[in-house]
């Protein structure tokens, strides 16, 4: 019988490390495996020696040693846009488009290796500290930003209402850095607020191309369409972007079906051109637009589709140079990739990556003007709008 049992372990042997070799054999022929001069070994090499080796390995995680690894990854592609995100880093980023999530409010982004405040969003405890476009986040409750990414940024910043988080920040013109402290939020955004101004011209801002952008600017053009205005400012100040299509949706209100208001770019010339779909509701409408430092990606997309499309001015200061599109892929355990997949082109051929959108009519708005509630910016755009027609 001792014969027969051992003779049962060895097949069951073989047809288990058999079954193992032929699924790993299978896996392997896969297109997207790596090819074979990467030597896959090392990391399995490294783990085996951390797991021997570190001085206390009961404390090891080895989840997040994956998600290390992973991470680690995704950073050696080189492009900022390009990033692993842990199930709380995913759960933060679909918060941030839905609209709702406690912190303190604020758009940040890396931009020419260093962490920048790209945003901060209308009425949020980033806003109201007195945070602008382009502050340089120089150190977080104490800790460097230096080599940080743009997702332990985040986690850094964000965190429960009543909470207080420390940022250290440098600003264009100023001698040295100074310290904000403030006390995180519930934040709210509004994805549009409008109001009829002096002259019949609507005043429509557009905070962020979230998830019911589309159904918040058409119950704002509706009203507007049964007001008296005659003429339109948008302002994509400070708005960080959101949605590609919801930009594509917007543009359709201003522009005439069939009209480019965004290139995709593949490369190897392969595109996708987006074209305006809309109502056309506001093609006679004079239009100027408002882009400040704060205006990126989505935003630029719509500034860029009115401006070449029927000449429409843009007014400001010179928008962030965010062009490029990402999709978020998810993985089985509730993590997930945010890819670069295209750069996106103006509907002229161009790209703004890195330059941005230079308005035709640039004004300054100073901190004297911010403190003192003055808005130069929107007072040049009205002034624009009024004498147009």
């Amino acid at each position: 019988m001792k014969w027969i049992k051992r003779l049962f372990i060895l097949i069951l042997l073989f047809v288990v490390f058999g079954s193992g070799y032929l699924i790993g054999t299978v896996s392997m022929e896969c297109p997207y495996c790596p090819p074979e001069e990467v030597d896959f070994s090392i990391l399995w090499e490294a783990w085996q020696k951390l797991e021997e080796n570190y001085v206390n390995p009961e404390e090891l995680n080895r989840q997040e040693m994956v998600w290390g690894a992973t991470k680690g990854m995704l950073e050696s592609v080189g492009d900022p846009y390009t990033v692993f995100f842990s199930p709380k880093e995913t759960n933060n980023f679909l918060e941030d488009v839905s609209g709702e999530f406690e912190g303190v409010g604020m758009e940040i982004g890396i931009k020419n290796g260093q962490l920048e405040v790209v945003a901060p969003l209308k009425e949020t405890p980033a806003e109201k500290a007195g945070l602008r476009p382009g502050d340089k986040i120089v150190e977080i409750d104490g800790q460097a930003s230096l080599d940080i990414t743009v997702e332990e940024a985040v986690s850094l910043i964000r965190g429960p209402k009543g909470t207080e988080v420390t940022l250290t920040i440098m600003r264009e013109g100023w001698d040295g850095t100074k310290s904000f402290t403030i006390e995180r939020g519930v934040i709210k955004i509004p994805s549009v607020e409008w109001e009829i101004m002096e002259g019949n011209v609507a005043y429509i801002k557009i905070n962020h191309f979230s998830e019911n952008v589309d159904v918040d600017f058409q119950n704002a053009g509706l009203e507007i369409l049964k007001s008296q205005a005659d003429r339109i400012i948008v302002d994509l100040r400070s708005n960080p972007g959101g949605y590609l299509q919801r930009a594509q949706y917007i543009a359709g209100w201003f522009l005439t079906r069939g009209q480019i208001v965004v290139i995709e770019d593949f490369g190897e010339g392969e595109q996708k051109i987006y074209e305006a779909q809309g109502n056309l509701k506001f093609t006679e409408f004079p239009t100027v637009v408002l882009v400040n430092k704060g205006s990126a990606s989505a935003s630029e997309i719509l500034a860029a589709a009115l401006r070449e499309n029927r000449e429409i001015q843009l007014v400001g200061k010179t928008s962030y140079g965010k062009g490029s599109v990402q999709i978020l892929e998810r993985l089985a355990d509730d993590s997930s990739l945010k890819i670069t997949v295209a750069d996106w082109l103006a509907p002229n051929g161009n790209h703004i990556t890195g330059k941005g959108l230079v308005p035709d009519v640039e004004v300054e708005l100073t901190d004297e003007d911010y403190e003192a509630g003055r808005d130069p910016q929107l007072e040049k755009a009205l002034e624009i709008i009024l004498e147009l027609y």
